[in-house]
């Protein structure tokens, strides 16, 4: 339809408002009647329809926009009841009415269907010229056409949103900064990087307020790629041009800079967030000390503990493990022990996972008897023994050749239904051997032969005749 017509068209429909035409009257009937009626009923009714009534019906306030939307889904399905095809002044006639309501889901189904999902689709320019000229409520016309951005964004016309932006930049129609975030989350999904800078500057010249949320989108991004430095100075920018930030943003650099051990950048940030007067959250001692037990900096992730007991934060339970661990990988098992004991002084229950840590450290240690003291509290304490446990410490004994001790707790992990690694095995196979106890050799192995694990210990199948 020619945009003359349309306006010719919108004229009638304004005439016809005040004496709407009786075939006008018994679509009305089609469509609010209730129950529904029956389709041969509505083919009845509705085989006199045009388009032009339909613009009535869609545009008429008395009829509630859930049933305008009800009635346009059965003509689509039905088609064979109509001789026109809805138009695209039908649509977004609709799409308006939908959106007055508030009812952006189907808004964004609709017009999704006349701009993606068909084989061409309606060309942006012939949605925007049909929209100014049958849309003259200036907040309505700004929620319709951020719904067409969204859904650009959504189905990855990354171009045509920027088409849909510079529109309405260019005829001041106000862009709803939530809408440029969704758009913003959608390409780093789509791991474009660069293209989300453009877009954030875009929203500064745009004078479109550039929220935190929308900031941290595009940093994370950034970080994601390992740009941890580019996304610094993208942010010390943004600060001096009075963007206000939590430590979301800070904790996103952090971050990467912990899982990269990039501490030079790490530095960097923390000076940051010193200067715009931040002060660590929890997220932010997580982050840090994470980085720091990792790459062997248990010293500074102790004090970070401390700090946090001194402001009186939860220190919860996986912190001290990591501590703990970390001193364990140094070899430093008396302060490891140390923090265990802290733990208990400070209320902060022990796990599995503490235990473990704390068991493993002593094994590689060579401290069996102590790490036998911690198998028994821990069970006593009825933390559930998983099998790492067992094998961690059956390698222990088998290393300082107490391959009896290893013997007996394998059965007991036998009983408990835990298998041990096929290499501890060969170990204690192996150690049995050389003490000539051919009988405890002979059970292990036809432990093993039911465990279908023979082939791999073949050098000892002369066990089978002792």
């Amino acid at each position: 339809m020619s945009i003359r017509n349309i306006i010719k068209n919108l004229k009638t429909v304004k005439k016809l408002h005040l004496h709407p035409p009786k075939r006008y009257q018994e679509i009305l009937n089609v469509v609010s009647s209730k129950p529904p009626m029956s389709a041969s009923s509505a083919s009845s009714s509705l085989s006199d329809l045009d388009l032009e009534t339909l613009h009535l019906v869609l545009a008429d306030p008395r009829v509630k926009s859930s049933t305008c939307l009800k009635f346009f889904n059965f003509l689509v399905k039905n088609q064979s009841f109509i001789s026109f095809k809805p138009d695209l002044q039908a649509h977004l006639t609709l799409i308006g009415r939908l959106v007055k309501a508030r009812n952006f889901s189907q808004a964004e189904n609709l017009f999704r269907s006349v701009s993606i999902r068909e084989s061409s689709g309606c060309p942006f320019a012939d949605i925007a010229s049909t929209v100014e000229i049958f849309c003259d409520e200036t907040l309505v016309k700004a929620k319709l056409f951020n719904v067409m951005l969204k859904v650009y964004s959504d189905n990855g016309k990354f171009d045509q949103v920027l088409v849909v932006f510079d529109y309405m930049k260019s005829n001041g129609i106000e862009i709803d900064d939530r809408t440029c975030t969704v758009h913003l989350l959608a390409l780093k999904r789509a791991d474009q990087v660069d293209p989300s800078i453009d877009f954030l500057y875009r929203m500064l010249e745009s004078n479109v307020e550039v929220s935190e949320y929308s900031l941290s989108v595009v940093v994370a991004g950034l970080c994601s790629n390992g740009e941890i430095e580019r996304s610094r100075e993208l942010v010390e920018e943004m600060v001096d041009r009075g963007t206000e930030l939590s430590t979301i943003t800070f904790n996103t650099m952090l971050d990467a800079c912990s899982k990269r051990w990039n501490f030079v950048e790490l530095d960097l940030i923390l000076g940051l967030m010193e200067k715009e007067g931040l002060g660590y959250d929890i997220h932010t001692y997580r982050i840090l000390i994470n980085g720091f037990t990792s790459f062997g900096k248990v010293k500074e992730a102790e004090s970070l503990i401390k700090e946090m007991h001194d402001k009186g934060l939860k220190v919860e339970t996986h912190l001290y493990n990591l501590l703990t661990n970390g001193f364990c990988r140094a070899g430093c098992m008396e302060s490891a022990c140390l923090v265990f004991d802290e733990m208990t002084e400070r209320n902060v229950n022990q796990n599995a996972d503490t235990y473990l840590v704390v068991i493993s450290g002593l094994c590689k240690n060579g401290e069996m008897e102590k790490a036998m003291e911690y198998w028994n509290e821990m069970q006593n304490k009825g933390i559930e023994v998983e099998g790492v446990m067992f094998n961690t410490l059956i390698d222990g004994f088998c290393n300082k050749r107490m391959i009896n001790e290893a013997y007996e707790l394998l059965l007991v992990m036998e009983m408990n239904g835990f298998h041990l690694d096929l290499s501890v095995c060969n170990k204690i196979l192996m150690g049995l051997c050389e003490l000539n106890q051919g009988r405890e050799a002979k059970r292990l192995f036809n432990i093993m032969i039911k465990r279908g694990a023979a082939s791999k210990l073949a050098s000892f199948t002369h066990l089978v005749n002792i």
